[in-house]
């Protein structure tokens, strides 16, 4: 065993641990665990805890259902909820051979790391994540009621919410996650907590830490945390803004101080595969059929393929650069919603950037001006494009791109594009309520 896991298994007999619970991801981006007790962490250390993995959604076929679950050392924390008695790991999945599970959402994160490590960089993300707060209700199909009427950066000192941030940063802060800042959104009820940017893998794990810790404060507050994409038609979405950037070593690599927007070639290049891949990794980035009522929806949600200095309608947003500050250069992807599976999402930004640099992909012009206020000829003379409008043309995008496919693995693309097919067919089956209201007397 290596000095971590040892110190963990330290840490361990000097606590009141009484469970130690293994966390992963299906490639929905829902949270699993399995619990074991301390006296089996050494032996997972060695030689991991086996599990059905074909129960798991799209994780394996049934006849190769036998996998592992790798703990991370690393990622060792006690639970500040459990009182001190239940700790978390992550874990990575593997086959029964040792291989890596190709599927695993950790693991596709993890491979497009190390490409971009081959070139000698390191990934950043800093994520702004936006929730609603509604009022409990024991029935799932009533529309929630907010927990306050608040608008941006409103100070609701008697507000639920305003406690609920303050609960939940010390709780994040407790398990190691630095919370930038935190304060009401736009929507009633809806709030905004900005986790400080890390590498990218340990940040995909902090969002499913921070969606756990969300829940769990919720509960002792008494109310319900939703990160639905839209939960209301004429509020506004909970997205999750990502603000991304490349480190060569200790230096920002997206910087130069001679551009006019302080952007290097190797930002240049990456932001332009970002703009050309968007739309063939926007089911990735916005993976339900309600996800696309909120980029519908206008309120700053992004529809259009662009990129601008400070325009927050375009998709993705650059920052002012400030020049003592220069390793804070940094792009902004405003198409996430807080629902996404954070692994894939980094994956694929990633991926489509450094497909932009190998292969020095030339940049647009930015946009200046407001493009929801163009018109289609003024936007079609600029080489702006639309953003796939509904989760079926995204899924027509993401079929045609083989760099989605390379970067998921085969197994992992046909099973994401067959389960939201799915889930597209049981939407579009549905009869609403606004249907009947304007329809029923025909």
């Amino acid at each position: 065993m290596d000095s971590t896991q040892q110190h963990v298994l330290t840490q361990i007999a000097e606590s009141d641990v009484h469970f130690v619970r293994l966390w992963f991801t299906d490639l929905e981006g829902r949270l699993k665990s399995v619990a074991i007790p301390p006296a089996e962490v050494e032996k997972a250390f060695r030689s991991g805890v086996g599990f059905d993995g074909s129960a798991v959604e799209g994780l394996t076929r049934v006849y190769e259902s036998d996998m592992v679950l790798r703990p991370d050392a690393q990622t060792f924390q006690i639970l500040p909820w459990s009182h001190g008695q239940d700790a978390r790991m992550f874990a990575d999945i593997d086959m029964r051979d040792g291989t890596p599970a190709l599927p695993d959402p950790r693991s596709i994160l993890k491979r497009a790391l190390l490409n971009a490590e081959d070139a000698g960089f390191t990934f950043m993300v800093h994520p702004e994540i936006e929730f609603y707060l509604f009022q409990l209700d024991d029935d799932p199909t009533a529309v929630p009621v907010p927990i306050d009427s608040g608008s941006y950066f409103d100070h609701v000192s008697h507000s639920l919410g305003h406690n609920f941030r303050r609960e939940a940063i010390l709780m994040l802060e407790e398990m190691g996650i630095a919370v930038e800042f935190s304060h009401h959104e736009s929507g009633p009820g809806q709030n905004e907590i900005d986790l400080r940017a890390t590498d990218a893998l340990t940040m995909a794990d902090n969002i499913q830490t921070f969606r756990t810790v969300l829940e769990e404060v919720a509960i002792n507050e008494g109310i319900r945390v939703s990160f639905m994409p839209k939960p209301f038609s004429d509020k506004p979405g909970s997205g999750m803004h990502l603000h991304v950037s490349l480190f060569l070593g200790d230096h920002d690599a997206f910087y130069s101080p001679t551009d006019r927007y302080g952007l290097s070639l190797t930002a240049r290049y990456f932001l332009a595969g970002v703009l050309q891949y968007a739309a063939q990794m926007t089911a990735i980035e916005n993976q339900h059929v309600n996800s696309f009522k909120r980029l519908a929806g206008g309120m700053e949600a992004p529809q259009w393929i662009c990129w601008a200095p400070y325009n927050s309608t375009a998709l993705v947003r650059v920052p002012s650069v400030d020049p003592h500050k220069p390793d804070e250069t940094r792009f902004e992807v405003r198409s996430p919603d807080s629902a996404v599976n954070p692994y894939l999402a980094f994956a694929a930004i990633l991926t489509a950037g450094m497909a932009g640099i190998d292969s020095k992909a030339e940049l647009m012009e930015p946009i200046e001006e407001d493009v929801e206020k163009m018109t289609d000829l003024e936007r079609e003379a600029l080489g702006i494009k639309r953003l796939p409008t509904s989760l079926a043309q995204a899924l027509e995008q993401m079929q045609r791109s083989e760099l989605m496919e390379k970067m998921l693995g085969e197994e992992a693309f046909d099973f994401f594009l067959r389960n939201k097919r799915q889930e597209w067919d049981a939407y579009r089956r549905q009869v609403t309520d606004f249907e009947r209201e304007s329809f029923a007397r025909f």
